[in-house]
């Protein structure tokens, strides 16, 4: 019979370490436990460095696009099946506030949910919460998918939109790409526009967020709104 391969024996010892003490695992372990789950009959550590010196850091791993992951040699369709769940749980995780169960009373709850959906895209998405008169959330949709730097969004059909759920309020948010969440004088005439056609139709817009995947600007907190 065979020996076991050598890696058996070592992502056992991993798991048990985990389930004892997790915060002793140095990062490539994570990463390589984690890599394990979609790559079972492969000794995942050197792919797990490797992630990790391109990247950075766990985060860095977590983020890469899909086309940059594609480059290393092992990580196939069950990897990138595995990282987009992953993400998809954590971004649902950060979602769950704008369940409607609770008032929005801050910018923040929409700030991280719009920051793990669309602030690490590498094209523009222009995202909308309509609330109702309590600042419950009515719905959280996409409105508009753009390019690199560009979504654009129409003020009739943000208002159209909230007349069709019965919204009285609303709160845009979109991505920029390049990291910097600092609004374009583009920006600024759009938010504006929508404020006014809001303010006619006797709608609220609360805020405009603009995110990247670690940062936000507030149009409301900076006295725009």
């Amino acid at each position: 019979m065979k020996d076991k391969p050598h890696y058996i024996g070592h992502r056992q010892r991993l798991k048990e370490q985990l389930l004892k003490k997790a915060d002793t695992l140095r990062d490539y372990e994570i990463l390589e436990l984690m890599l394990g789950q979609a790559i079972p009959r492969k000794d995942t550590k050197p792919l797990a460095k490797e992630l990790l010196t391109e990247f950075g850091s766990l985060n860095g791993v977590f983020r890469a696009p899909e086309e940059q992951l594609k480059k290393f040699k092992g990580i196939g369709p069950g990897v990138l099946i595995f990282f987009t769940l992953m993400r998809e749980f954590w971004t649902r995780i950060a979602e769950e506030p704008m369940n409607g169960k609770e008032p929005i009373s801050s910018p923040d709850v929409v700030c991280k949910a719009a920051m793990a959906r669309i602030g690490n895209l590498s094209k523009e998405e222009f995202w909308i919460a309509l609330v109702n008169n309590q600042n419950k959330v009515i719905c959280w949709e996409r409105l508009f998918k753009g390019t690199v730097d560009k979504a654009a969004a129409y003020p009739r059909e943000v208002v159209a939109l909230a007349l069709r759920h019965d919204a009285t309020g609303v709160i845009l948010s979109h991505n920029h790409p390049g990291g910097n969440p600092s609004p374009s004088p583009e920006d600024t005439q759009l938010t504006m526009e929508i404020a006014g056609f809001c303010s006619d139709m006797g709608i609220r817009l609360l805020d405009h967020i603009i995110v990247t995947a670690d940062s936000y600007h507030s149009f409301e907190e900076a006295g725009y709104l």
